[in-house]
């Protein structure tokens, strides 16, 4: 017994109007093209589904109940042709995003929500851990784009500059630096800083020891073993401060402020970039970064182009 879709499609129609000629009509089809596929169907079950009169058609006993099974069956596939061609154009699928900083607050988070909200059957799926791995994830296909905190460059992938946001530091209440609302990178020679071992404790460090560092003398930078979350949670009992970018500031923690750093040129700043595999052919993807293009006005293209480092 074999039977397909477009068979079912006839039958329910001419059972929902009582008439072949009707159905036809509805459908778009030759009245003799509909006839004979629901014959054959009836043959394929081995009964009849309607009987047949000069006022049209009605469902035999058996043929009510076959009406009935087919219905959700065609509702299902149609269900399935629509999913299919919404994932065809990024509309729907899934996207799997990595990132190395914190999505409490900032461009990242917003992004994100902006994202969600505009397409709600594109699953999205969430990966923070440190730079390498999250390169790892898109060199095995696991991660389709990572947004990582610092320049861009990265052999094999496509990587384009993508918003910055605001350095701040991160101060115990009881810290003399708290009483000001803007703190500059002069002010900030001789404090001990507490950074986390994992990212972005890296490129914040690095971004130290390039803005502070004065002939020998270099910052003093205490690299733990701990969380970003776990530094700052410790941060208002303890004599130190810490650097974050502003998508950290959306969590707070007890007795300790955030101060946004400025330098010669004004508020200091860090980027974002995103790297993709350019040969990743997922959909979803495209149409994020296009989604990302608009919102911050970039003008990177799509053709394939590797970063070369």
């Amino acid at each position: 017994m074999s039977f397909d879709i477009r068979q079912l499609r006839y039958a329910i129609a001419a059972a929902d109007h009582g008439s072949f000629y009707r159905a036809a009509r509805t459908l778009d089809v030759e009245q003799s093209t509909l006839s004979r596929a629901i014959l054959k169907l009836e043959r394929s079950i081995g009964m009849p589904i309607f009987e047949r009169s000069r006022a049209g058609v009605t469902t035999t006993l058996a043929g009510n109940a076959f009406i009935r099974g087919a219905k959700p069956m065609v509702a299902t596939a149609d269900k399935l042709v629509a999913m299919m061609r919404a994932a065809g154009q990024g509309r729907a699928g899934g996207l799997v995003l990595g990132h190395n900083s914190s999505v409490s607050a900032g461009n990242l988070r917003a992004t994100m929500m902006s994202w969600c909200d505009a397409h709600p059957d594109v699953e999205v799926g969430c990966v923070e851990a440190d730079r390498s791995i999250l390169l790892a994830g898109l060199d095995t296909g696991e991660i389709d784009i990572a947004i990582l905190m610092g320049a861009a460059g990265h052999n094999g992938f496509r990587c384009e500059p993508l918003w910055s946001e605001r350095m701040l530091a991160a101060l115990p209440l009881s810290h003399p630096l708290a009483e000001r609302d803007v703190v500059h990178w002069t002010d900030l020679r001789g404090e001990r800083f507490l950074l986390p071992a994992a990212d972005p404790g890296p490129e914040i460090r690095n971004m130290l020891l390039g803005r502070l560092a004065v002939s020998s003398a270099k910052p003093n930078i205490r690299m733990l073993q701990a969380s970003r979350e776990t530094v700052l949670s410790v941060l208002g009992g303890s004599s130190g401060i810490s650097i974050v970018c502003e998508g950290s500031t959306g969590a707070r923690y007890p007795d300790v402020v955030y101060r946004a750093i400025h330098g010669e040129q004004g508020p200091a700043l860090t980027g974002h970039s995103g790297c993709w595999r350019a040969d990743n052919d997922n959909p979803a993807l495209r149409r994020f970064l296009e989604f990302i293009k608009a919102r911050y006005a970039l003008s990177f293209d799509f053709a394939e182009r590797l970063q070369k480092v």
